[in-house]
């Protein structure tokens, strides 16, 4: 019962019996069913929650009145360009603090 060197390296041809039962496998583990839902730390659901009211907070309060804010800033500064342009007229403001505070009312005017 000698076997050769090299009959002893060869690997024998995958039969079409082991390819089926690796394919009927399931792919995923065969573990506990729990939700990972249920693992969750109240402390962690509150995190979660008081991120979810500041995401809420940036993008229904604070990005629209910053936006009104400098895009009413951005079309005083574009208009006095255009008519210092179109006519000779010289656009200055006397006040920059009164001129912030106005925009500053005028953007939350109707929020």
């Amino acid at each position: 019962m000698s076997m050769s060197n090299s009959q002893s390296f060869i690997e024998p041809p995958p039969s079409d019996s082991d390819s089926d039962e690796v394919n009927s496998l399931p792919s995923s583990s065969t573990g506990s069913s729990i939700d990972d839902d249920e693992y969750v730390s109240d402390a962690e659901r509150e995190w979660r929650e008081s991120l979810q009211q500041i995401e809420l907070l940036l993008t229904m309060v604070l990005v629209p009145y910053v936006g009104k804010y400098f895009g009413r800033k951005c079309a005083y500064w574009g208009w006095a360009k255009y008519m210092e342009w179109k006519y000779p007229v010289e656009i200055v403001i006397t006040s920059s603090t009164a001129f912030k505070a106005a925009g500053a009312v005028e953007a939350a005017a109707s929020i």
